[in-house]
């Protein structure tokens, strides 16, 4: 057996094999009321059928004001909770774990779709958009500035997260997946870069770490101790100043030792600066992070069956995430196991005769 169709098991939920399907934004809600539809159920439905381990839904917001755009999906309500229902079903029918990634924009949020011929920037209030929230009244490059969160603010955005977890769960979600890279609103809080609040939410790694461990606990809490939950991180801003890798590092040990069960490994999106992409090009960070003793998922050009099974083996993350290539090649896994030599590969009955 390779280490890439080796099961991994968390809290009791076993994940047939590490490859795993990278949450990705559809934009897809055509109504703008966060309720997933056809579009969804046949986009991570296909991969399922293709063999990945574990769906990854698209970043799903807890709040309507947490949305990227106001075609994102959502679980801020019992309604849209019933919608994904059919997705999970599917997945489930297929072999597959399904989690959901639960989200808020923050300062990035009310943004038009990054659709070919729509507008860029920010949603005006006049066309649907709404006021945005973050750690300090700090804007992403051409988008509004955001208001500096209270308190008050704070406390909502943390039973929010908790309140759309326990909704994931009552509707079939095996795991959840908390959204802290790409510049969203945990991010936010993280980076030197966009946090430079004075009170006990700023200054320090602890202070500015503070609203994500406070939302795991009220998560957690939720769910319960049978529930695995990841965390997304961006464990490098790619600047001077910002979120490194080493307060990376130390964030994922601490989350790791809190109890969180594996950290996806990301990176930029805070502020806009040139990445050195390459194949594999984030790779050393997860294995940074899994250095400090927490489980950790790679992402990022990982497009070759025989480089995710080195990833794996070389001990550099205990499963890889894939993305763009899994919208390219929805069976991936089928061809990876035929490449690799894994028989029979993973496929449902209907394909077999279709077997590479």
């Amino acid at each position: 057996m390779t280490e890439l169709f080796e099961p991994l098991t968390l809290r009791g939920t076993e994940i047939p094999n590490r490859i795993w399907l990278a949450p990705m934004c559809q934009y897809s809600c055509e109504a703008e009321d966060g309720m997933p539809g056809p579009w969804h159920l046949v986009h991570l439905g296909a991969r399922a059928q293709g063999g990945f381990g574990l769906i990854l839904t698209e970043a799903s917001a807890v709040v309507p004001e947490g949305r990227i755009s106001p075609q994102d999906a959502g679980i801020w309500n019992d309604d849209q909770a019933e919608s994904w229902s059919a997705v999970v079903d599917f997945v489930h029918s297929q072999g597959s774990i399904i989690g959901i990634q639960l989200a808020h924009a923050g300062r990035k949020a009310s943004t038009y779709r990054p659709f070919t011929g729509e507008p860029k920037g920010s949603v005006p209030e006049s066309e649907g958009g709404w006021s945005t929230l973050s750690a300090s009244p700090i804007a992403y490059p051409q988008l509004a500035e955001p208001v500096e969160m209270t308190k008050g603010d704070i406390a909502e955005v943390v039973a929010a997260f908790a309140a759309a977890a326990r909704r994931s769960i009552d509707v079939g979600f095996d795991l959840v997946e908390l959204h802290a890279a790409h510049g969203y609103l945990l991010h936010s809080f993280l980076s030197p870069l966009s946090n430079q609040r004075g009170d006990e939410y700023g200054g320090d790694l602890a202070g500015r770490s503070r609203l994500l461990h406070e939302v795991y606990t009220a998560v957690r809490a939720e769910v319960g101790d049978e529930v695995p939950v990841f965390v997304r991180i961006s464990a490098s801003e790619w600047t001077d100043g910002g979120f490194d890798i080493a307060e990376a590092a130390e964030v994922s040990r601490a989350l790791s030792e809190a109890g969180v069960d594996l950290i996806d490994v990301s990176s930029g999106g805070n502020y806009p600066v040139r990445i050195p992409i390459g194949p594999g090009y984030q790779v050393s960070l997860a294995a940074a992070i899994r250095a400090e003793g927490a489980l950790a998922g790679a992402v990022g050009l990982i497009t070759d069956p025989k480089q995710a099974e080195t990833i794996l083996s070389t001990g550099q993350a205990d499963a890889i995430f894939m993305a763009r290539a899994a919208l390219r090649e929805p069976a991936w896994p089928q061809r990876a196991a035929h490449v690799l030599g894994v028989e029979p590969g993973p496929y449902p009955p209907q394909y077999t005769r279709g077997a590479w």
